[in-house]
């Protein structure tokens, strides 16, 4: 789970890194819970909150771009 802050400390590139990762790892949460490996289903909820926390974060710099 990561805090908003630490991803607001990062630059652009960074965040599309993170959300790259995230919906990897949510689709191989997906995958493994579909075949019985995994059943922890908070764990995607988390992976699914990240997402969001990083979208947000991406979304709030696009409109602060747009203002300046």
């Amino acid at each position: 789970m990561m805090i908003a802050q630490e991803l607001r400390d990062l630059t652009e590139g960074e965040l599309m890194s993170k959300l790259d990762e995230a919906y990897e790892e949510m689709m191989n949460l997906r995958f493994n819970m579909t075949i019985g490996q995994h059943r922890d289903f908070n764990q995607l909820t988390f992976v699914k909150r990240d997402i969001a926390r990083i979208k947000t974060i991406l979304r709030e710099r696009q409109l602060a771009a747009e203002v300046e």
